[in-house]
This record gives C-alpha cells, structure tokens and sequence, in this order.
C-alpha cells in the first residue's frame, strides 16, 4: 500500500486543461453542452477527433468545432470598432493624426484587421488574433464587407451591371459583387476581396466617384447602434460566426472572380491587392 501511494505521489499532474472546460471559456456553451459535442465527434485538436476527458494546451493546441477553428489561446480580445472619418487605419501617424488604437484599450497590444481609408467610416476589428485575422482580410475567404455609399449622380443601369459583373481596375479586374440602389445617389455594396480602396475605385471606374463610404458589416457582424468612435468588445458567439463565415467563404473569392467575366470579354489580367 505504501509502494502504491509512493507512486502515486510521485506521477505527474495530468498537464493541460480539460476539453469541455477550455470550449466552454471560449463561449461554445455549457460544460455539458461541451461534453455532448465532443461525445458526438464535432470536436478535434490538432485535426484528430477528440475524446471524452481529453486535455489541451490552449496555448499551442488547435481546437476545432465541425471543422471551424475555436479561438481558445489566452489572452485574446476583439473589439469592434465603429471608426469616423479624419482617423487613419494604423499604429502611429508621422502626422500626428488620431489613429484607431487611439480610439481602444492601450492594452493588451492589438491591430486593425485591413483597412479603412482616413475619410473612410464604419465597422473594423481590431484583434491580437492574427488567425482569425488572416481569415477576415485574405480574399481566398471571401469574407463580405457591406458598403453604403452616397455617390456623384445617379447610376444608370449600365454602371450597376459593371459594378455587379466586375469592373477593370490598374491590379485586375474585381470580382462580382452584391449592388442595390437603395436612393437615386446612393448604394448597398457588399464586396468579398478586399482590396486597398477597391469600392471608391469601382465606383469612380464607372463614373460615380464615393462622396461618402461607411462599411456597415463585416461577414455576419453588423452594429447599428455603435456610435462613431466608439467600440465594443465582440462576444464569442460572434467571434465564432466570424471564423464560421471564413470557413464557409474559403476559396469563394476565386469561383467570384471567374465567375465575373461578361460573356465575350478579353482574358482578364491577374491582379495583387489586399
């Protein structure tokens, strides 16, 4: 008896934490909920199927639910930002202008997921997530980000039908996008690329250069009432649709972009972009 406490005594602690418990931190649901999950095969670590009273490192462990990263690192925040106009998407200004990490926590130390143009307003992430990240703002995604936009004038149907099919830019021709006239001079547009200044290029290649853009949702996240200037934290339901709508949209940009070719027109060039 006294081997056997001897060497239970001397037997490492188990390392890592329980399963259910990291899921359920990261906001998946109830440990029981998290349990049942696991019993019915949805979740993985590191691509293999998990098992019950399984531990993880949160730290270096990859934890997925029905093939949908789970952001279980610790330390990670999400803000979203409802961004004005007059503030410049980076870390510092060599002019002195305010900048969004002026306008979040100092700490802990986070950056803008893409970017909005200094006379640019609406929704942007800023996380210390650079998965989650990578999968917001790489076009292989396809990720949508919603516009509404007051142009010059008023599009006639031939410029909408540019702007839904594809418009040539200097870095390729755009994929196709969603485009509604909800006004005589302005426009709902929902883009799945993200390229540097891509709808206030779209718009004045057909003519109807932007008088004001506001991004008013990224993928499934969308804020009405966030005034500008002002953030929040995400919560991690929607943190989750967020890596859910880059999973879903992974490798959406590409079939978009052949798919935006009129009948008839001349072999597009390739184009870079972000």
């Amino acid at each position: 008896m006294a081997r056997e406490t001897d060497r239970q005594a001397a037997s490492p602690p188990p390392e890592g934490e329980r399963l259910q418990k990291v899921l359920a931190r990261a906001g998946i649901g109830s440990r029981r909920a998290c349990d049942d999950l696991v019993a019915s095969g949805r979740v993985t670590v590191n691509g293999v199927g998990a098992v019950a009273g399984q531990r993880v490192d949160p730290r270096h462990d990859l934890v997925a639910v029905d093939g949908v990263p789970v952001p279980v690192a610790p330390g990670l925040v999400y803000y979203l930002l409802n961004k004005p106009a007059g503030v410049v998407t980076t870390a510092s200004d060599p002019g002195r202008r305010r900048t969004v990490l002026d306008l979040v926590p100092a700490t802990p130390r986070v950056f803008s997921v893409g970017r909005l143009d200094y006379d640019t307003e609406g929704l942007l992430v800023l996380t210390n997530d650079g998965e989650l990240a990578h999968r917001l703002a790489h076009p292989s995604h396809g990720v949508a980000k919603e516009y509404l936009v007051e142009v010059e004038g008023t599009p006639g149907p031939g410029a909408l039908r540019r702007l839904r099919e594809g418009v040539e830019l200097d870095d390729g021709w755009t994929a196709s996008a969603v485009v509604r006239q909800v006004a005589p001079g302005a426009l709902r547009i929902v883009v799945h690329e993200g390229r540097n200044r891509q709808v206030r290029r779209m718009l004045e290649a057909v003519g109807h250069p932007a008088r004001r853009l506001v991004r008013t949702r990224i993928g499934p996240v969308s804020d009405t009432a966030l005034a500008p200037g002002r953030w929040r934290p995400l919560s991690g339901e929607e943190v989750g649709a967020l890596y859910a709508a880059s999973a879903e949209g992974a490798g959406g940009g590409r079939r978009q972009a052949r798919a935006a070719a009129p009948v008839g027109a001349a072999p597009r060039r390739t184009g870079g972009g972000r």
